[in-house]
């Protein structure tokens, strides 16, 4: 009963514009189109950025996102027909995010992925493309064969095929590592027995083979690309692969929207290592700011607290006074009163947002909140 009057006397005071149930927005809702191009830990859904675009912007206007991450509120901006602009400090997140909101020639693009599909299984046979300790640990021999024949076979593509490819690539090989099926996002170990496989409630097998993967997410990548074209506007999208404590905007953002990594829970490039060997993408690990790696003690929290404070001063420079600053986080360090003063924001609204349903290890009740912030008065950019 306590746990029943806790969370009634919660939700009286929640914005249930923002909270829904699995029934009244299902997971195939919450991924819709390009939002499950390939999975992601860490994003936040795309109805959430709906809300506060509608809210707070006009179509028209241009958002900023300076943590990209997967591209949602790039996706969700073009859609609400307002161009934006979004950084990253990974560049398999920029190409994630690149991927997921260009303009295609979609018949082009089928042509070619297809033929990527057919060259990649004449070549495997004798495929031996370079392959790092790391892949050979985590792959199966002829699974790892095929992945690097398809590798391969997208040297032949032209853009934007290739970076499609890329992520098709990506998707396969995550699908591929031997890990058991209940464990794609954090495996610690790989495996090479059969296994009790608590997903399946059987005996399992690990992954031998990749090309399966690959023929079905090439076909699943078009589909989503389709859904999407139906619905994109002309609005221009640009992603910048660059820190947003030190990025450049050569435009003036009508806000932003955003979602910062919460500290010490994930390392965002560790969570894609697959695809960092696998298309050799320039690693910056090290200047993620709040990777789970650091952990939660003080010196990471006052770590977490300076990047912070460093983007969000950075971001200011372009934007106006009032200009609305929107940042979805779980502040459950409190850690962000100091952050907002300390970056010249002043918060208006603090929105309490129920997490319906996590994924992967992270199980149970959640709850996140949305800070609804604006420029403030004395430290708008002159």
């Amino acid at each position: 009963m306590t746990a029943a009057r806790t969370q009634e006397a919660l939700y009286a005071d929640i914005d249930l514009e923002l909270s829904w149930s699995e029934r009244e927005l299902p997971q195939v809702e919450r991924t819709k189109h390009v939002h499950s191009l390939h999975p992601y830990l860490g994003k936040f859904i795309p109805q959430v950025v709906e809300v506060f675009l509608r809210r707070y912007f006009r179509p028209g206007g241009c958002i900023f996102d300076p943590f990209v991450g997967s591209g949602t509120t790039l996706v969700e901006a073009n859609v609400f027909g307002a161009s934006a602009i979004g950084c990253d400090i990974s560049a398999f997140n920029c190409l994630l995010s690149r991927v997921k909101t260009q303009a295609y020639s979609l018949a082009a693009l089928e042509l070619s992925l297809k033929g990527a599909l057919e060259t990649a299984r004449e070549r495997q046979a004798s495929s031996s493309g370079d392959s790092s300790e790391w892949l050979r640990r985590w792959f199966a021999p002829q699974a790892l064969k095929e992945l690097l024949a398809y590798r391969s076979a997208l040297e032949d593509l032209d853009e934007p095929a290739a970076s499609v490819g890329k992520i098709v690539l990506s998707r396969s090989a995550r699908s591929a590592r031997l890990t058991t099926h209940f464990d794609l996002d954090f495996p610690r170990t790989a495996i090479t027995e059969p296994y009790f496989c608590f997903k399946h409630k059987r005996t399992c097998r690990p992954v031998e083979e990749a090309f399966k993967f690959l023929k079905r997410y090439t076909a699943d990548t078009i589909r989503r690309l389709r859904q999407f074209s139906a619905i994109r506007k002309d609005a221009e999208v640009v992603v910048l692969h660059t820190d947003a404590r030190t990025t450049d905007l050569l435009v003036k953002p009508s806000g932003i929207v955003t979602s910062p990594p919460y500290p010490g829970l994930i390392d965002y490039h560790e969570q894609h290592r697959y695809a960092y060997e696998l298309l050799g993408l320039e690693e910056r690990a090290v200047d993620e700011i709040g990777p789970g790696s650091r952990g939660h003690g003080r010196a990471a929290q006052a770590d977490y607290v300076s990047g912070m404070v460093a983007v969000f001063e950075n971001a200011r420079r372009f934007l106006d006074e009032g200009a609305p600053v929107i940042i979805v986080v779980n502040d459950s360090r409190n850690l962000y009163d100091d952050i907002l003063d300390r970056a010249g924001l002043t918060l208006s609204e603090r929105l309490t947002r129920h997490v319906n349903r996590r994924t992967g290890r992270r199980a149970g009740e959640f709850y996140e909140e949305v800070l609804v912030c604006t420029v403030a008065s004395d430290q708008a950019s002159r």
